[in-house]
């Protein structure tokens, strides 16, 4: 007999279970054990304080009465915008890795399977990372996974161009779309990565991604979240990350559309002199809701994370950050920090910020801060007083505002492409 509170996820269940293709790149008992979460645990409300901000059993029941998985296919013409041309460019379609989409591999060092393919390795790590007992959304993936893409960098491996993948949806009813993707650097293997995630159709989806990304000793990953997918997309991303000794990763996540947007991104560092950057820029309007809630967990000595995550809030819409600094009791000598910091730009929108320490061990040097005001004025004053009109000067201030994390974009062409996208925001 199914709880009333895991009502919604045994709907969600039984509306996909038909069309779903089988996975079989995740064990038995892992998927035993997200249907069982599933089942004991459901889908997430008000009242689970870890989306306290973000009621998707709610927002579910509201906007999907039903969920299906129809599709179709797309044109390379369609998906041609989106492609950069420095970079080697991989398309995941309704969650599937699209290989005819795709650009040929023309660098060495590097191997691209779906998932499906890769799952013969019976060192398999799919769902090492991720287990099911941890999040409703991370067991939804192990039960209903597409045959997403599986990308690992050789040792010592210098990728010299960046890797994009592109998560296109294309829906014909309101569907439920579950890509996934397993990225693996080697020892002393480096490379950067564009994650984008669009959607060309014309129903609503529910996207939930899941991504494991394992970093081997020296390796370093640089990594882009480029979230662009509409006002028809209800979207959980979630990034679990382990990094092992003197291994590096740093991501810049760019929120600029999506009704719903929620980012789990965990850091967990279980190898000495490792380092974790987070860096985050999200536009709300109307009534949109992006919630970002990571996790640095510092498990070993000697290790550094740094986050900072910027919002920008108009209309009704509403922006959230929760993260969390967890330093365990044998996690001496580490450096963390943590800012959030935001700016309202009407009376109805809202900002709830959380920033959290949880320390255990006695030797360290860690702080947090978050600030959320409306534009300068004084600084407005200055601009105007110059002979700047008020809607240039509030745009020139958002710019400088926003130019922290847009800086630490290193591709170009993304860069100039972002800013482009703000330009036409503000």
């Amino acid at each position: 007999m199914i709880a009333e509170k895991s009502q919604t996820a045994q709907k969600i269940i039984d509306s996909i279970s038909a069309s779903a293709q089988k996975v079989n790149f995740i064990s038995g008992n892992e998927v035993e054990e997200a249907f069982t979460y599933l089942e004991n645990k459901g889908i997430p409300n008000a009242k689970h304080e870890e989306y306290k901000y973000c009621n998707f059993d709610g927002i579910l029941k509201k906007e999907f009465k039903n969920f299906y998985q129809k599709f179709t296919e797309v044109a390379a013409s369609e998906i041609k915008k989106y492609k950069l041309n420095e970079a080697i460019n991989l398309v995941v379609l309704n969650g599937n890795y699209n290989e005819a989409l795709s650009d040929k591999i023309i660098v060495k060092g590097i191997t691209i399977k779906n998932l499906q393919n890769f799952s013969g390795n019976n060192l398999t790590p799919i769902a090492s990372i991720a287990k099911s007992n941890t999040d409703a959304f991370v067991a939804f993936s192990n039960a209903f996974s597409g045959n997403g893409i599986y990308l690992e960098v050789e040792n010592a491996n210098v990728i010299p161009m960046p890797v994009q993948i592109i998560y296109v949806n294309c829906a014909l009813e309101d569907s439920w779309v579950s890509p996934r993707s397993f990225v693996h650097l080697q020892k002393n293997a480096e490379l950067t990565l564009t994650e984008r995630f669009v959607n060309i159709g014309k129903a609503k989806v529910f996207s939930n991604f899941l991504s494991e990304k394992l970093i081997e000793e020296n390796a370093k990953l640089i990594s882009y979240t480029i979230q662009q997918e509409g006002s028809l997309t209800y979207s959980v991303n979630t990034n679990q990350v382990h990094l092992k000794s003197n291994s590096v990763y740093d991501n810049t996540t760019i929120t600029l559309s999506g009704q719903v947007v929620r980012n789990n991104h965990h850091a967990v560092l279980i190898g000495e002199n490792s380092v974790a950057h987070l860096n985050g820029l999200f536009f709300t309007g109307g009534t949109q809701l992006v919630d970002n809630h990571t996790l640095m967990d510092h498990q070993v000595p000697n290790c550094e994370s740094n986050e900072l995550y910027k919002g920008v809030v108009n209309d009704k819409s509403t922006g959230v950050f929760n993260g969390k600094i967890f330093v365990r009791k044998d996690a001496q000598k580490t450096n963390a920090f943590q800012s959030s910091k935001n700016i309202l730009l009407s009376d109805d929108g809202a900002i709830n910020a959380k920033p959290q320490l949880e320390i255990y061990a006695n030797d360290v040097k860690c702080s947090h801060g978050t600030s959320t005001g409306k534009i300068d004025d004084a600084a407005l004053f200055y601009l105007k007083a110059r002979g700047i009109g008020d809607a240039s000067a509030k745009k020139l201030l958002l710019r400088a505002f926003a130019n922290e994390v847009i800086d630490k974009i290193e591709i170009e062409s993304l860069k100039e492409e972002i800013e482009t996208e703000l330009n036409t925001s503000f």
